[in-house]
């Protein structure tokens, strides 16, 4: 059997196959060819645009109560996508386990002060941010194991559940004030329904739930929905499921493409075109202190999340 990628690199000129070339080796089925057909698609469509900034501050609450399906990864990936493009965001590390954190460079020690010690009111917002040293327009809000201990030392405080909301507004606002807004803040939600992501959702102005196109992908979102319900009714009445995106997505399985077809029918409004699919470099990003944005921006991954970020861009109003 000849060698579609051979025949890639040898017919035509040196920037590569043409669109009807592509479509031969994508008719092909070869699973490489079809990656490198969606890149270069996506790239298209993307081209040199620039990402819509919103009119107000977006507060964007990236929750799942379901463990490893691409929550704290798309939120920091999306983050630096769109501080890629010029815009200011802030990525407010809401999970013990301090992923995002790591994710985004931060710096985290015994002295490092973080989410903690704004929800226990020893410092504000301003005393704990840091900004990424890879993209200018991108800060951080940190956390680490400590933050665990907010369900325990605020379980008699009254304002336990709008403690962030409360901080938060008013940070925002002073910055604003002084001509550094925020044109996006995205909150990063443990995977469980403790006091921290309840928190996250009465401060949050919307939820992106990301969903992994495997068994079980809907498992664990009734009881999210219920959960936002109630942050709807209680304390938050503007909250909104604004977005659903379909993770770890594999163009190579059956399976894969039932679930994003069931999970389409669900939400067909809510879900981006865009899916993330699979990639190495999405996954050992981290462990470099970066986000794939940065560490492998010509990456499917990279490519992927940046036209995510477009997609999410263009809802605002």
């Amino acid at each position: 059997m000849s060698d579609p990628m051979k025949k890639a690199k040898t017919s035509g000129s040196n920037a590569g196959p043409n669109p009807n070339q592509w479509d031969r080796l994508v008719g092909e089925g070869a699973p490489l060819a079809r990656s490198l057909a969606e890149d270069m698609k996506r790239l298209e469509s993307i081209g040199d645009a620039k990402f819509k900034v919103p009119t107000k501050t977006r507060i964007i609450a990236v929750a799942n109560q379901k463990g490893g399906v691409g929550k704290t990864t798309s939120a920091v990936n999306l983050a630096a996508a769109l501080a890629s493009g010029g815009l200011r965001v802030l990525v407010i590390d809401d999970d013990p386990q301090g992923n995002a954190s790591t994710a985004l460079g931060a710096e985290r020690n015994e002295d490092t002060l973080g989410l903690y010690n704004v929800l226990t009111r020893e410092v504000s917002f301003f005393e704990i941010l840091q900004q990424s040293k890879k993209l200018p327009g991108l800060y951080i809000a940190p956390s680490s194991i400590n933050l665990a201990l907010v369900d325990v030392e605020l379980v008699e405080a009254p304002d336990r559940s709008t403690r962030l909301r409360e901080t938060l507004y008013p940070a925002l606002e002073e910055l604003a004030e002084q001509g550094e807004r925020f044109d996006y803040v995205i909150i990063d939600c443990p995977p469980s329904m403790s006091l921290l992501p309840i928190n996250a959702l009465i401060a949050a102005h919307e939820v992106l739930i990301p969903v992994q196109t495997e068994y079980y992908a809907l498992e664990g979102l009734t009881q999210l929905l219920r959960t936002i319900e109630g942050a709807r009714d209680g304390w938050n009445a503007g909250l909104r499921v604004s977005t659903i995106l379909l993770t770890m997505a594999s163009k190579n399985t059956n399976l894969s493409a039932e679930v994003s077809e069931n999970v389409r029918d669900f939400f067909p409004e809510e879900t981006l075109s865009v899916e993330i699919p699979r990639s190495v470099r999405i996954a050992e990003s981290p462990s470099y202190g970066e986000t794939v944005i940065t560490y492998a921006p010509r990456s499917s991954g990279a490519i992927a999340y940046l036209a995510a970020a477009h997609e999410l861009a263009d809802r605002a109003e």
